[in-house]
């Protein structure tokens, strides 16, 4: 009997009209656990690092975290993998909600899919019965209108949609995926899109077996009672209304001007008054105790639910008063459109028409208002129409692509994809790890565990310290003796950037969310879940026999894992860099030792390559083979013949 997963993925071949109900094998959850983990392993096997991600071969994977469907709080969290067209590597969401969940009570661990239809479909799941079904009625309609046609077309208001909107359809590069309150970005919702698939509506009523029920129904309640006790987790930003943070240090248009002095107690008031009048209700997600969303109903507008990191996004980024935020929100989400990375794309297409490299030619009718500005590109790009066919493209591409200098607005992209637009005054050796190295596309996908800053009184520092269950002892010591306007050593660097992503890594393949463990350190070091107490809750649910040191490993060999398939695809240290103006004040020489040293510890070559020792360690040695096959690693012979002579005659 299998424990905590059902055994079973869904397997759609959208080109042949195919659906298999395909068994899997227990031995992977040993090694990967689920999610994310278990993705990129079938990412390895089956999509050629030749392969375009707009090819059919490519794939899209919806898994539901090992932990989905137990009593396990906060394990929600659904993981979508595929290949993006924007970077050509490996692409990562993560949506909240209920889909996962359901998707487990249906029977499925994951929902493969490959190929292209030959027009618009969306899968109906309902347990047993899987149903490939029209939805060229529904071309062009809202991602969140057409979850509620598809629930009165099937009649299933219970049934969990995930869907696609104007933008997905046509292949713009910031789509996401819309769920509920909840979406998945960061180069998904385009290959979605491209396989003609509309949307995926679950419904499942199945029960899911666990190990060892009693102890960890026990154990569950205790931890929700926890969860819903804890100030310091949860969405914290979501009912934050200070943005005084975010408004001076983030720079979401032009990455080398702000409004200083914009943020006010009189405007947080505003802010405070206007939330409160859109707002209908806070919401949650599965088998969870807090309210990170708000559904919102601005005039005009057709309901939605604000998210992370949309809170003002627009608004900084065409310098607009707040309300404008919720307005073009109501437009965008319907779209589907990445409300982290769409108003960087818009900013810029500003900033070339205000620098003279867009004209009027590219831009008939341009308005002479920010709010306006927005609204027109926003149509344009969804639409892929005119300069909005180039713009869809993200930041990267689009500056390439229109020339004329337009190359030196592109500010805020890494490894092709747009970052956290946050300009600070020096250099942060932990951070400048993350954002080098990470293979999530995101900071916010590998920062948390560890705190941003240090504190000042060394008491006050004490104290946070003896309260701090989440930490392995050597990040206790760190922090201690970290001074604030100070650099923690290399090596601590090192460890605090390892600890971030393996604490993401580890929530991804089990589905439980970050704000409850790994993106929650950061702010009070008080996550509910950390690496000392999820073994536990793992090994009831499934019965394996597992501690914080096995858990620990486990999240390594995914991360290396992932690792190598970008690799595979063209990964080198040179593209592991961050924009020039990222902070103001560099430190060049010392930010390639960071490199040097990280590379080391994590048993990499000086090019960022896994070795072959590292692979073979975690179980890995198929990745070994394979690219010592390809050349990318030296083959046994090559390495002897590196050694010295006396080592070879040991």
């Amino acid at each position: 009997m299998r424990y905590a997963e059902t055994g079973f993925n869904l397997e759609i071949d959208l080109s042949r009209g195919s659906i298999e109900r395909v068994g899997t094998d227990p031995g992977l959850t040993a090694l990967h656990l689920g999610g994310q983990g278990t993705a990129a392993k079938i990412l390895w096997d089956r999509v050629d690092p030749d392969v375009d991600p707009f090819d059919p071969e490519n794939l899209l994977i919806f898994s539901t975290g090992l932990l989905h469907g137990t009593p396990v709080p906060g394990a929600n969290r659904t993981a979508v993998d595929t290949f993006s067209p924007q970077t050509n590597r490996y692409s990562h969401s993560l949506f909240g909600g209920f889909f996962g969940p359901e998707l487990k009570h249906a029977g499925y661990d994951k929902i493969v899919i490959r190929g292209k239809a030959p027009d618009f479909v969306y899968l109906w799941i309902h347990n047993d019965k899987v149903e490939i079904r029209d939805a060229t009625h529904l071309q062009g309609k809202g991602a969140l209108e057409t979850a509620t046609l598809i629930k009165e077309e099937l009649n299933e208001k219970e049934a969990q949609v995930a869907a696609v909107g104007l933008a997905a359809e046509n292949r713009v590069y910031m789509a996401t995926i819309e769920h509920a309150n909840s979406s998945a970005s960061r180069g998904v919702g385009v290959i979605m899109g491209d396989k003609r698939l509309k949307a995926i509506a679950v419904r499942g009523t199945n029960d899911i077996n666990i190990a060892q029920p009693a102890e960890l129904f026990e154990k569950c309640a205790a931890m929700y009672q926890k969860i819903y006790d804890n100030p310091d987790c949860g969405d914290l930003l979501a009912h934050e209304e200070d943005e005084e943070f975010h408004v001076n240090n983030f720079a979401w248009g032009n990455a080398r001007d702000r409004i200083k002095g914009f943020w006010s107690k009189e405007r947080e008031h505003e802010w405070t008054e206007l939330s409160n009048r859109v707002r209908l209700r806070w919401t949650g997600c599965y088998n969870c105790p807090k309210d990170c969303h708000q559904a919102v109903s601005y005039p005009g507008r057709p309901t939605y639910f604000q998210k992370c990191y949309n809170k003002l996004t627009y608004a900084m980024a065409a310098y607009e008063e707040l309300d404008f935020n919720y307005n073009i929100l109501g437009v965008t989400q319907e779209y589907g459109l990445d409300g982290f990375s769409t108003p960087q794309v818009l900013a810029f297409g500003v900033e070339l028409y205000e620098a003279g490299i867009l004209t009027d030619e590219d831009l008939p009718d341009f308005p002479a208002d920010g709010a306006g500005r927005f609204f027109y590109l926003v149509e344009k790009i969804a639409r892929r129409e005119g300069i909005g066919d180039i713009l869809a493209n993200g930041v990267y591409h689009a500056a390439r692509q229109i020339g004329k200098g337009a190359e030196q607005y592109d500010h805020n992209t890494m490894k092709k994809f747009e970052q956290v637009p946050l300009k600070l005054g020096m250099v942060n050796y932990p951070y400048f790890l993350m954002y080098a190295t990470g293979e999530k596309m995101n900071i916010t996908q590998i920062e948390g565990s560890y705190p941003q800053v240090a504190i000042a009184d060394p008491k006050e520092r004490e104290e946070f310290v003896k309260g701090w269950d989440a930490a392995p002892q050597r990040f206790k010591k760190w922090y201690l003796e970290w001074e604030p306007r100070q650099h923690p050593s290399i090596e601590a660097a090192v460890h605090i950037c390892d600890w971030n992503e393996t604490m993401h890594y580890v929530d991804d393949a089990i589905g439980t969310c970050a704000f409850l463990s790994s993106f929650t350190g950061q702010w009070a070091g008080r996550a509910p879940y950390h690496i000392h107490n999820l073994p536990d809750f793992i090994s009831l649910a499934t019965g394996m026999d597992l501690d914080s040191d096995g858990l620990w490993k486990i999240a390594a060999r995914n991360r290396n894992l992932i690792r190598a398939i970008n690799v595979r695809r063209g990964l080198r240290r040179s593209d592991e860099k961050p924009p020039e103006d990222h902070w103001k004040k560099r430190e060049p020489e010392m930010e390639q030792k960071l490199l040097d040293e990280y590379y080391a510890f994590k048993g990499w070559t000086n090019d960022g390559i896994p070795t072959k020792e590292k692979l073979d360690d975690l179980g890995l040695d198929y990745v070994s083979e394979d690219l010592v096959r390809r050349g990318i690693l030296p083959g046994a012979e090559e390495t002897a013949a590196k050694e010295p002579a006396a080592a070879r005659t040991e």
